[in-house]
Order: C-alpha cells, then sequence, then structure tokens
C-alpha cells in the first residue's frame, strides 16, 4: 500500500511538471501577436459564448464522473466530484496517456474519499465507456440529420454516411438493451465490464452526448466570428476528426481536428478560431487546473485522512 501510495505521488508530480512543459510549449508555438490577432478577429459575444460551452462541456465531463462514482457503489457529493473531474481531465486532456495522468489524479482525490483502487479502475473505465457512447452517438445523430452531406469529409458518399450513421446509433441502443438484460461481467480477453444500471447507462449516452456537442458548439461560435457556418457542419467536421483520429492512430489526434477543419473553411478564415479554441479549451483549465491541484494537494495533507462507508448505487 505504501509502495503504491508513492507510485500515485510520483505520477501526480510528474503530471503536474508534464503539464506545465506544456502550457510553456505549446503557447511558445503562437507569438503574442498571433494570439491577440486571432483573439481580436472574432467579436467578443462569440467568445463569451464559446468559453460558455467550453463551461458547459467541463460541467458535463463532471457528470461522468458522478455518474461513475456511484457506478463504483458510493454517493459522494457532486463539489468533491467535480473538483477530482476537473483537476484530472483539465490535465489529461493536455498531456494525454489518460490512463496514468488524468488515472492517477483521479486515483489521488478518490482514495482520500474511501474508494478502493478496484472501484477507482471501475470510475476510470465507466468515464472511458461514457466517451465513446457519446462521440458514436454524437457521430450518428451528425451523419443522419444531415442526410451524409458530411461523408465526403470521410471521403465517402452520402449513403454510406448515413448508413455509417445509423450504425454509430445502433451502439448506444444495444448497451442499453445489455444494461437491462445482462447482469453477468461482460468479457472480452482480460478486460472485465459489469453493465451498469439502466438509468446509469442513459445517463451515460445523454451526458455523453451533451458533451461533445458542446465541445462542437464552442468551435461552432469562433468560427461563426469570422464565416458563416452551420452548427451541424461543425459537428459532423467535429465528430469525422475523432474518427479519423482513431484510423490513422495519431496520439490524441494531434493535428488531425486542425486539419479537418480547415478541410471545411478556408485556412484564413478558420486558424484563428482554431487557436483560440485550443486557447480556451486546453490551456485555460490546465493553467486553473494545474494550481487548483497543487492548492489540493497541501490543503489535504492537512486533513485528517477519512473514508467514507460503501453505499449501494442503485
Amino acid at each position: 500500500m505504501v509502495t503504491r501510495r508513492r507510485v500515485i505521488k510520483i505520477l501526480v508530480a510528474l503530471a503536474i511538471v508534464v503539464a506545465a512543459f506544456l502550457v510553456y510549449r505549446s503557447l511558445g508555438r503562437y507569438s503574442v501577436e498571433e494570439i491577440r490577432l486571432s483573439v481580436a478577429s472574432i467579436p467578443q459575444q462569440r467568445l463569451l459564448f464559446a468559453f460558455a460551452f467550453v463551461v458547459g462541456s467541463y460541467t458535463c465531463l463532471s457528470g461522468f464522473d458522478w455518474l461513475a462514482v456511484r457506478y463504483a457503489g458510493h454517493a459522494l457529493p457532486y463539489r468533491q466530484v467535480a473538483l477530482a473531474s476537473f483537476c484530472s481531465l483539465s490535465i489529461g486532456h493536455n498531456v494525454g496517456m489518460a490512463a496514468l495522468s488524468s488515472g492517477a489524479v483521479r486515483y489521488r482525490f478518490y482514495s482520500r474519499w474511501g474508494l478502493s483502487g478496484e472501484q477507482v479502475a471501475k470510475v476510470i473505465i465507466f468515464c472511458g465507456v461514457t466517451v465513446s457512447l457519446g462521440l458514436v452517438t454524437l457521430a450518428g445523430l451528425a451523419l443522419t440529420i444531415t442526410q451524409g452531406r458530411g461523408g465526403d469529409l470521410l471521403g465517402i458518399n452520402e449513403v454510406t454516411a448515413v448508413a455509417l450513421g445509423c450504425i454509430c446509433l445502433l451502439v448506444p441502443t444495444l448497451y442499453l438493451l445489455i444494461c437491462w438484460r445482462v447482469e453477468r461481467p461482460l468479457i472480452l480477453y482480460r478486460w472485465s465490464f459489469q453493465p451498469p444500471f439502466v438509468w446509469l447507462a442513459l445517463g451515460q449516452i445523454a451526458v455523453g452526448t451533451l458533451n461533445f456537442a458542446c465541445v462542437a458548439a464552442c468551435i461552432h461560435q469562433l468560427l461563426l466570428g469570422i464565416s458563416a457556418v452551420n452548427y451541424l457542419t461543425v459537428a459532423t467536421a467535429y465528430v469525422t476528426a475523432n474518427i479519423a483520429a482513431l484510423i490513422s492512430h495519431v496520439p490524441g489526434g494531434l493535428g488531425v481536428l486542425e486539419a479537418t477543419i480547415l478541410g471545411v473553411l478556408p485556412i484564413d478564415a478558420s486558424i484563428g478560431a482554431l487557436v483560440v479554441f485550443r486557447i480556451l479549451y486546453f490551456f485555460v483549465p490546465l493553467m486553473v487546473g494545474v494550481p487548483t491541484l497543487v492548492a489540493s494537494e497541501a490543503y489535504f495533507r492537512r486533513q485528517p485522512r477519512r473514508r467514507i462507508s460503501k453505499q449501494p448505487a442503485g
């Protein structure tokens, strides 16, 4: 136990150091003048709306953890779950390697509040499933509502795009059926997953889809400041970028999102919006999350370790 705690402390410290380095390196790619011009090119109202959707996305992400903690058998107050979620994901989004970065930060918080290592692992897996459900559901909705017109971004025709959208929507439907009818763990090779209660599964699909919808809405607001484009086009481009990232195996999808969006609008019209998006969605939360994590570490070190009794999730 002592060894594991030391490993977690080392991982958290490394995550903080890497996160701080990434802030310096990422912002260093742009000059102060480039950042200023990018922000200045977008109307203030659009910036405010975009940032509101960033807040909405991170609120949805805290909903991932809120559901996940209940799936693991606990019922923590939302303020605690939101703190753990924001600190872990503001770092994990930038550092990558979620199992090590955001996972280590999650363990650091939740182990203090009574969750075992196995239960924290359940939280991480549950959140990962929620991400997948949200992405595939939004992809299905975007491709079917636009009647496949976003298929050209994938290099496929409209009929194939609509079929792909229907297949995507079939995934959350099957997931709900499994959660409703299957009570034993699902085993795939060495991976085991206990289907949650149906109400938790419904929550996963809803909050997961809403999260990605908020991210697409943030990009949409920034693009609206400099070019006329409808939301579904941006949502289709966004989910297409994520699909492309999976197909191309690019670590973290680095650059794939930008490349796909730039394929929708002229480069000179959208590059500024994408720079601002990176700042709003990745760098601002990171610069808030790192000091918040450091402050929380200092606070909890002065507090007696308290454990919360296990409570049923249903």
